[in-house]
C-alpha cells in the first residue's frame, strides 16, 4: 500500500493534511518532534503509523526519552496504530548517537511487546526483508512482531 508521510508542527495543519491523505486512500504515517502533538494526533485522528524520531532527544539522568510511554501505548493499542521505526535515522547516525538511538528503540520494543503493539521499519531505501527481521530479533523483538515487518 502506498504511504503518505506527514511531518507537521501545528495541529490544525496536520489535521488538514491527514484528512486530505485519508480521502485519497493512502496509508498515513505521521511524524513530529513534539511529543504533545504526537499524543493529540494519536488520540484524535485516524493514522496508520506513528513514526517516532529518536535522534536529537535529551535523556534524563535516570531514564531515556524515547518519545513513547505507557499512555501512548494504550492509545495506540486501542486505535490499532503501528509504531514506526525510522531506519534511515539509524543508518545515518554514528558513534554515541547511534548507541543512544538503539537504546531508545529497545525501550520502545519492550513497551510494544508488553502492550501487543505492532512495529514497522520505515525507510526511503529498499532493504532486504530478511535483514530487517534479523535486526529486529537482535534488538529484542519477539517473533510475532518480526513477522509483520
Amino acid at each position: 500500500m502506498e504511504q503518505t508521510i506527514i511531518t507537521e508542527t501545528d495541529f490544525q495543519k496536520a489535521r488538514k493534511k491527514i484528512r486530505e491523505a485519508k480521502s485519497s486512500g493512502k496509508e498515513i504515517v505521521f511524524s513530529s518532534n513534539d511529543d504533545e502533538l504526537n499524543r493529540k494526533i494519536l488520540e484524535k485522528e485516524e493514522i496508520s503509523i506513528l513514526l517516532l524520531n529518536l535522534s536529537r532527544r535529551k535523556d534524563k539522568m535516570k531514564q531515556r526519552d524515547s518519545g513513547f510511554n505507557h499512555v501512548l501505548a494504550k492509545v495506540a493499542k486501542k486505535k490499532n496504530v503501528i509504531l514506526g521505526i525510522n531506519l534511515d535515522e539509524i543508518l545515518s547516525s554514528r558513534g554515541k548517537e547511534k548507541v543512544e538511538i538503539l537504546a531508545r528503540l529497545r525501550q520502545n520494543i519492550k513497551l510494544c511487546n508488553k502492550n501487543k503493539i505492532k512495529m514497522k521499519f520505515i525507510s526511503q531505501k529498499s532493504i532486504n526483508l530478511h535483514n530487517l527481521k534479523s535486526f529486529g530479533l537482535v534488538l529484542g523483538m519477539p517473533t510475532w512482531m518480526t513477522k509483520s515487518l
